[in-house]
């Protein structure tokens, strides 16, 4: 066919799943997998550097938490760089800045320098994520979109269970600084590959014109026969706003904007209250360290198989409800460990179930905004929701100590847990308001057209 007209979305949309599309969701998985491996390093290595540098667990605090804060800057910053630099640049410059500081790390002389080194590598690590979100979602058929996302993230949470496994086998034989130095190289022997392989969207390709030759190349990997005199086009809301975050809050899409951020930021508060302090929490009901150690890590198996669970489902089922079912859920199992005693075997169950449902439920987030937002800011719509979400974390990471010194019940204490999980699932409804007022045209049929 000659001069043919072709709608990117709904092409993809319309073709089987391709090995050229497996390739992007392994690079991509990798991207996250170090993501996660780096974002947890610190905390793996942390006993032997404080013992090695002499410090207290205050003084280390601004090591720690300045990461935490590069990450929620990273997230703001990346996506409107994205939305116009392309998602491609921002995304290996991301990965070539954690990489390369990660080695930096492992020379830092002190807690000064290290904390810097952290709030950097967070800002890089924060840019990175949310671009891999985007960039797979946009080579993704709408069908499988949410479950492939979501086994995508699953790498985040076996990078920083990795972490662990690195730092029990190198400590002992090479120091802390090993583990830093091996953290840095794996994701620099990774990067040759991103740049020859990984591709630029092709949909962000269509929206800013670019050759069709170049989308062509792209889509051809993919079972397409386009040439260079092919028109590609995006079919999707174009808003009149010269900043990226503006767009945001445009009529259609303000709604859906906040209820998405408190939706995420009440998400991670739950999941990092209750992965920072339950341990804590548990050990000071009377269970040994270990037996508090290993209960809490049931969170992150039940998470991380709750991930891929909901991401099918959200494929099949309305998204929003799934995911407000999931928090909801999330929420009442954190209000029945209340009722369990710490010796039953109860406890455990209810510890998996509920990381299981809330971390599900945070992955199926992740994997529901991209298609929220249409491609000339989706980066930005994608990045400010984890941005915005991290505060969340910082918030939970704080508060948590504060609440623990009342003195609570351990029934009041996870009432108060279980609280911000309901107020997800109701802010993810609301959302539903919001998307029903949206259209999206390139969403329903193949637009090929001949000349």
């Amino acid at each position: 066919m000659l001069n043919q007209t072709v709608e990117v979305k709904a092409w993809i949309d319309n073709q089987p799943i391709t090995r050229y599309q497996w390739l992007i969701l392994a690079l991509c998985f990798l991207i996250v997998f170090f993501d996660g491996l780096d974002v947890a390093v610190m905390g793996f290595i942390a006993p032997s550097l404080m013992q090695d540098w002499g410090l207290s667990r205050a003084a280390f605090g601004p090591v720690m938490s300045a990461g935490m804060v590069g990450l929620a800057i990273g997230a703001l910053a990346a996506g409107p760089y994205a939305d116009r630099l392309g998602r491609k640049k921002v995304l290996l410059g991301a990965v070539s800045i954690f990489s390369v500081l990660s080695l930096v790390c492992a020379f830092a002389r002190n807690p000064y320098e290290l904390a810097i080194l952290r709030l950097l590598i967070g800002i890089a690590l924060g840019a990175a994520l949310p671009n891999t979100t985007t960039l797979l979602s946009e080579y993704l058929p709408e069908r499988n979109r949410s479950l492939l996302i979501t086994i995508m993230f699953t790498g985040f949470n076996l990078g920083s269970g990795s972490g662990g496994f690195l730092a029990a086998w190198l400590i002992p034989q090479f120091g802390w600084h090993s583990v830093l130095l091996v953290s840095g190289v794996l994701p620099i022997l990774l990067l040759p590959f991103l740049w020859w392989l990984l591709p630029e969207s092709a949909r962000f390709l269509a929206a800013r014109q670019a050759p069709a030759s170049q989308i062509a190349k792209a889509l051809n990997k993919m079972g397409g026969r386009f040439t260079a005199a092919t028109r590609f086009i995006v079919s999707e809301p174009q808003i009149q706003h010269k900043a990226s975050v503006g767009k945001l809050f445009a009529a259609n899409y303000r709604l859906g904007t906040l209820t998405l951020w408190l939706t995420y930021f009440m998400g991670l508060l739950v999941i990092y209250l209750t992965m920072g302090w339950l341990p804590t929490l548990l050990r000071d009901g009377g269970l040994s360290i270990e037996r508090a150690a290993s209960v809490t890590g049931l969170f992150q198996i039940g998470g991380t198989v709750g991930a891929i669970i909901v991401g099918w489902i959200m494929d099949r089922r309305n998204p929003n409800g799934v995911i407000a079912s999931a928090y909801a859920l999330g929420g009442a199992c954190i209000l029945l460990l209340g009722a369990f005693s710490l010796d039953s075997s109860l406890l455990a169950v209810g510890v998996l179930a509920a990381g299981f449902c809330m971390s599900g439920a945070q992955t199926g987030l992740n994997a529901f905004a991209p298609g929220y937002y249409p491609t000339d800011f989706r980066a930005t719509g994608v990045s400010w929701m984890l941005g915005i979400g991290r505060f969340g974390a910082i918030f939970g990471s704080l508060i948590g100590g504060i609440v623990l010194g009342f003195g609570l019940s351990l029934p009041v204490l996870f009432l108060l847990l279980g609280i911000p999980a309901f107020i997800a699932a109701l802010a993810i409804l609301a959302n539903s308001y919001s998307s029903r007022k949206q259209t999206h045209p390139a969403s329903s049929a193949l637009i090929v057209s001949a000349k």
